[in-house]
């Protein structure tokens, strides 16, 4: 029995009461609202956030263009549908045919009659924010062809400028295809509505179509296969950019004889076919017929399979395969020149060497700097050292993999010690945004040294650090390991470090970053960017307060300058009394022709990749690059400076026209900068992968593919991924002098013998960026990384040492980098050899792997090791100190030497170089008693130069004076 409502009960009948509507409508108005805030929330947060740093202009130009793009294509859409869809129905013929179908179609047209407008205005609003969403990221390529800047080169085949390539033709291709879209949507829309109302019939007798249904469609499709003789014109200029795999190249871009010679000539033949075709669409509506369109359009499909598809297969069959190699050769010419011009490798110099000959001689080593600046302290290995000599506080880390610079001449490991919120002990929002909220200080090890026990001779060290690099800022908001924001200023005490005694040592911010909260509008923005709803009401914030992110280097100068591509190395560097992080960035462009492309991301892979990240582009797809940009990011203020390097480079003139005032001139750069900028590594990792196959200049040696290299793997890893490249200070034969340089080696493809040597000098001046390659012999014999590694351990005795090594020490075996380095005529390999004892966290160097020629040694230090393979050389190795160095001890810890004596047989040179080298000791002794750690510094300089001037005016003969040396004594204990 159904439930009966109790006596007294009524049913409410009619409108909801008015309070209900008032609750109603406040909510909906609570949600309105909200979702505005949501909206605007984000595009506030980013304008303070770029008006912060000064790049303002950067936010308001993008914006202006995309929202333009927006609108006009927007509107465009919108006006060619709506348009088209209005013609349709008011071509729609006055009395529909009776028929079944159209008394079906009747319901829908009634039941669409009263809201005809509304649709009308909905589908036209529907795709033109469609469309203007699509066309608003197209904003790069609309500045790019609004700004661009001719090359100044011309293509071998259509003899057009590269802008053309690079600025205008991918605009004309969004052009085309927008107008494709628009005429493929309104001919749906217009078909569903000649339908809808008649104009169109699939059933019954007649007419299937009525005459302004035939014309209106008609003349759209006449638009489409006009649209396609545009696409036809500009697919011939499209070869020229066109990418496949050929001969072992996976992006080989360019025309080769079968595009040059069909494909070419039958683009153009398509194009005036497909015009004649577009006036026969044309002239339907006059003609009264579809036949001679159709079978135009016919026609023209039937001319596209034949001469676009069956004459190019034939030709490829009958033209090139049995004569493959003639008439290749001349197209293979033009991508070789294109693509060394297009990755800046054309100037690279190769010269024959042969190692072998070099080590039967067993010549002294003419390079005695090479030999002295040979980078034991291995970046990617001792950070875990620096952790536990350096890191002092449990709240601060280095970074996996550190950083090599050179300070005088010498080159210098170091990595800065930043926050690690993992570390600290009390996690709570006050702790992580108000208190903890810097590292500080740079660490620094001279990288050609140890201690006696292993660990690095730290040239700058102790918190606070002091040492050889003098008074700086030494305060770390900005840092690659800074992932989360952080609240300063105002009346917030941070926690700056904890000391010796316990105590926290607290500071307030003053650098003038960030976005001020004293706004609650701006408080409630960040509030729901960061999702964290007490940003809003804290009492911690107070007047003053601002809120500091995206406080990584790379995000920062991705964030000011999104047209460039960042280097995944920044580099920490103490420039004028401030700590800067120094970024390389590229301009790209996938529209350089002829020129073979590459993916940035596989291409600068390696077994460091995981530990360094990958540099992208917005298409990740390339076949130009340049290091046009060095960005500056100050570690304490974040602020942001982009300095022109490439001032050749017409993609970053015609970004500097886009975005005018942001890029400084080099003529801008500190003189106290340029001495740390170096060549960077991803650049060079893009070229040395090309260069494998490019090497290869003359077209014919590049088609027969006998000359393949490729990059080695990494033999001190089991990861499989190839070895990375390595900064130190070498001279390359042919060279004038020494140089900071960034080096490689190649092996010959599927072996692995040394099949070539490369290095770049990294250093700022004349010679930057030379690239210059030693291309050994088949039969020389030399061994490529893994045979060196396997030389290594199949020696019986180096096997031996290297057993009773890790067994008598219970500890594990960690290598080094493996260094490749031309020396004495032939090839002198060195490896570190790196302990970790059982339990242990920080890995310390206690053997010294070298290779020459035949020779193979195992010692203690690297003196020894070269003294066994190399004799004549071991002098110019630098001695380690036999003192341990105290980890926290500030200050350069390698003393000067004894008194060097004035042998018989001297040159007057090396006579007046041992006396400047017993005056810098001098001087750095009575520094030393007095605490003066700069003027100690600059003679501890000034005694490296003196040395270096000794060991190359030692006489070759005679053997009468020795080696310069600099014997240990021990370090001060005294901390400044």
């Amino acid at each position: 029995m159904p439930d009966r409502p109790e006596p007294g009960f009524r049913a409410r009948v009619g409108p909801p009461s008015r309070r209900t509507r008032v609750l109603v409508l406040t909510a909906g108005v609570l949600v309105a609202l909200f979702l505005l805030f949501v909206m605007v929330s984000g595009f506030w947060t980013d304008w303070l956030w770029y008006k912060s740093v000064d790049y303002s202009r950067v936010f308001t130009t993008q914006l202006r263009t995309k929202a333009g793009l927006f609108g006009v294509f927007g509107v465009l859409m919108a006006v060619a549908v709506g348009f088209n869809i209005w013609l349709a129905h008011r071509l729609r013929p006055p009395l529909a045919a009776m028929s079944v179908e159209q008394q079906s179609l009747d319901r829908y047209r009634m039941g669409v009659a009263p809201y005809k407008k509304w649709l009308l205005l909905a589908a036209s609003l529907l795709v033109g924010l469609v469309a203007g969403a699509a066309a608003s990221g197209q904003w790069r390529t609309w500045l790019l062809w609004t700004n661009q800047t001719p090359f100044g080169v011309k293509d071998p085949q259509f003899h057009r400028d590269v802008a053309f390539y690079a600025f205008d033709l991918p605009w004309f291709e969004f052009l085309l295809g927008f107008a494709f879209s628009a005429v493929i949507v309104s001919l749906l829309a217009s078909t569903l509505v000649h339908y809808l109302y008649g104009g169109l019939r699939l059933q019954g007798p007649g007419r299937r179509a009525s005459r302004g249904a035939q014309g209106h469609l008609a003349v759209l499709l006449g638009v489409f296969v006009l649209l396609k003789a545009v696409a036809y014109w500009l697919d011939r200029y499209a070869l020229a950019v066109k990418s496949g795999a050929y001969k072992g190249v996976d992006g080989w871009t360019g025309l080769r004889y079968v595009d040059a010679n069909a494909f070419l000539p039958a683009k153009t033949i398509l194009f005036f076919v497909a015009i004649i075709c577009a006036l026969l669409f044309f002239m339907t509506p006059i003609r009264r017929t579809w036949a001679p369109a159709l079978i135009g359009f016919g026609l023209m499909a039937l001319s596209a399979v034949l001469i676009g598809g069956v004459y190019p297969a034939i030709v490829q069959q009958f033209q090139v395969k049995p004569n493959e190699q003639a008439k290749e050769t001349p197209y293979i010419q033009k991508n070789i020149d294109a693509t060394r011009q297009a990755y800046g490798i054309t100037g690279a110099e190769t010269q024959q060497y042969d190692p072998k000959e070099g080590a039967k001689s067993g010549a002294p080593a003419p390079d005695p700097q090479t030999i002295a600046d040979i980078r034991l302290i291995d970046p990617n290995v001792v950070a875990p050292t620096f952790q536990q000599n350096e890191a002092l506080r449990k709240y601060y880390a280095f970074p996996k993999t550190l950083d090599v610079d050179r300070y005088g001449d010498q080159d210098t490991v170091l990595g800065l010690r930043e926050l690690d919120l993992s570390g600290v002990q009390q996690r709570n929002w006050i702790n992580d945004h108000f208190k903890y909220t810097h590292g500080y200080g740079m660490v620094a090890a001279k990288g050609n040294q140890v201690d006696g026990n292993g660990n690095p001779v730290y040239t700058e060290s102790g918190l606070p650090t002091t040492g050889s690099l003098g008074a700086y800022k030494q305060r770390v908001y900005y840092g690659e390991k800074t992932g989360t924001y952080s609240i300063v200023g105002g009346s917030n005490q941070e926690i700056d470090y904890t000391s010796e005694s316990g105590a926290d040592q607290t500071f307030q911010y003053d650098g003038g970053s960030g976005v001020s909260l004293d706004n609650p509008f701006t408080r409630a923005a960040y509030a729901m960017r960061f999702a964290e709803p007490q940003i809003l009401y804290s009492g911690a914030i107070t007047d003053g307060a601002r809120v500091i992110y995206d406080r990584t280097p790379k995000e920062r100068v991705e964030k000011v300058a999104p047209w460039l591509s960042i280097d995944a190395d920044p580099y920490p560097v103490v420039q004028d009394g401030k700590l800067v992080w120094v970024l390389d960035a590229y301009t790209t462009s996938d529209g350089y022709p002829f020129s073979s492309k590459t993916t940035l991301g596989e291409s600068t892979k390696d077994s460091l990749t995981d530990q360094r990240g990958r540099t992208l582009t917005a298409v990740n797809t390339v076949n130009y690059i340049r290091n046009s940009v060095k960005a500056t990011v100050d570690a304490y203020t974040g602020a942001v400076t982009l300095y022109q390097w490439d001032d050749a480079d017409p993609v970053l003139k015609t970004w500097m026209k886009a975005f005018p005032g942001t890029v400084q001139p080099k003529s801008k750069i500190p003189s106290t900068l340029m001495p740390h900028l170096r060549y960077p590594q991803d650049l060079f990792k893009v070229q040395r992968d090309l260069l494998g196959q490019y090497h290869m200049t003359d077209a014919t040696a590049f088609f027969n593919g006998t000359d393949i290299w490729q990059v080695p793997v990494d033999p001190t890893t089991n990861t499989g991924d190839v070895q990375p490249p390595y900064y130190l200070t070498l001279r390359m034969p042919g060279a004038p002098d020494t140089s900071f340089s960034l080096s490689t080696s190649f092996v010959p493809s599927g072996r692995d013998n040394l099949a070539a040597f490369m290095a770049v000098t990294a250093d700022p001046g004349p010679d930057y960026g030379k690239i210059r390659i030693l291309k050994i012999p088949g039969g020389s014999g030399a061994l490529g990384p893994k045979l060196t590694q396997a030389k290594f351990n199949s020696d019986q005795a180096v096997a031996n040492k290297l057993t009773l090594l890790k067994t008598g020490t219970d500890s594990d075996i960690e290598y080094g980098n493996l260094l490749t380095l031309p020396v004495g005529g032939g090839l002198l390999n060195v490896e570190p050899v790196y302990l970790l004892g059982r339990g242990a966290k920080a890995p310390v160097l206690q053997k010294v792997l070298a290779v020459y020629g035949d020779k193979v040694a195992l010692e203690d230090n690297l003196e020894k090791a070269l003294a066994a393979v190399l004799p004549g050389a071991a002098g110019s190795a630098t001695t380690p100190p036999t003192a341990p160095t105290t980890p926290t001890t500030p200050g350069p810890t390698t003393p000067g030497p004894t008194a060097p004596g004035t042998a018989a047989g001297t040159t007057p040179e090396l006579q007046q170089a041992l006396k400047d080298a017993q005056k810098a000791f001098d001087d750095g002794q009575a520094a030393l008693k007095t605490g003066d750690w700069a003027a100690y510094g600059q003679a501890q300089k000034a005694l490296q130069e003196a040395l270096d001037r000794a060991a190359a005016a030692q006489p070759s003969t005679g053997g009468a004076t020795p080696a310069p040396s600099a014997p240990a004594s021990p370090a001060p204990s005294a901390t400044p």
